[in-house]
């Protein structure tokens, strides 16, 4: 059975449909902006998910992506305040922030922002004398980009950070640092050495010191031993004194112990008669 012409117009009809519907709706992936032109001059541009356009007459000029992009900084000779040749290179972090600025604001944002990156790297490190250089890195970062983001602003551009990856002085230099370095860990080994025979001193000193104190201390508390013997000893003689003439007393108010009181009294004034008289006859 031949098929009509009305079939066919319609089957056209209905591929032609689909091929517009196809070219109307479009997905734009995320974290990306697809930049639209119409006629050949920019019309609109399209965010992440579903979006439309006019088939055969709008058209995708740009596909840019919003991430956070790297992107390596060619080494180059830079000169320093002190006329030191050095060879720098580094990394950059940045993003686009706006699309269209980044598309019709500079023909390549990414060669642009690397360029830019040099030129101010050049300029910083001029300001600067060799050991700055190596002592002020964080602040080279943060001084380009700051100038960066002062100078890509037109173009819809960020710069997130900046790191300086090598700093490569001329060989003669590489050799007067390494030897400078090696002075300073000789000193630093000299200055460890002696405080550690300071230390030893110091200890040796503290341990006499300390054992002098000891002796002394055990010396007094000898002393202390000796005289508190001597003093119960003397208190007790006097004790035992101080018993026998209250024995005595108590005795002497009997009358036998007055008897033998009197009788002692005679007999030691006998003995010191005798006595006397021995001193006598001996003159």
């Amino acid at each position: 059975m031949p098929i009509s012409m009305s079939t066919i117009v319609a089957g056209i009809a209905f591929l032609f449909v689909m091929v517009v519907l196809k070219k109307s709706i479009i997905f734009v992936p995320q974290n990306r902006a697809w930049l639209i032109e119409r006629f050949g001059k920019y019309h609109s541009t399209k965010e992440a998910g579903l979006n439309f356009m006019v088939p055969f007459i709008d058209q995708i000029a740009a596909d840019r992506s919003l991430k956070e992009q790297a992107q390596d900084v060619p080494s180059q000779t830079v000169i320093t305040k002190d006329n030191i040749s050095l060879v720098v290179d580094g990394v950059l972090y940045f993003r686009v922030l706006n699309p269209y600025d980044a598309t019709y604001g500079v023909d390549d944002y990414t060669f642009a922002v690397t360029q830019l990156a040099q030129t101010t790297m050049r300029s910083a490190i001029g300001k600067l004398d060799l050991d700055r250089t190596f002592e002020e890195r964080e602040a080279l970062n943060a001084d380009i980009v700051s100038s960066i983001n002062e100078a890509a602003e037109p173009w819809g551009i960020q710069l997130l950070r900046y790191e300086i990856k090598d700093i490569v002085p001329p060989q003669s230099i590489l050799e007067s640092m390494e030897a400078q370095m090696k002075a300073e860990r000789v000193k630093r080994a000299q200055i460890l050495e002696s405080e550690g025979d300071k230390q030893s001193a110091i200890n040796v000193a503290e341990g006499q010191k300390a054992a002098q104190v000891l002796a002394a201390e055990a010396e007094k508390a000898e002393q202390i031993l000796k005289a508190e013997g001597e003093a119960q000893a003397i208190l007790a003689v006097a004790e035992a004194q101080a018993q026998a003439l209250k024995t005595v007393g108590d005795a002497a108010k009997t009358e036998e112990g007055q008897k033998a009181v009197q009788l002692d009294l005679a007999t030691k004034a006998i003995e010191a008669q005798k006595a006397i008289a021995k001193e006598s006859s001996v003159v």
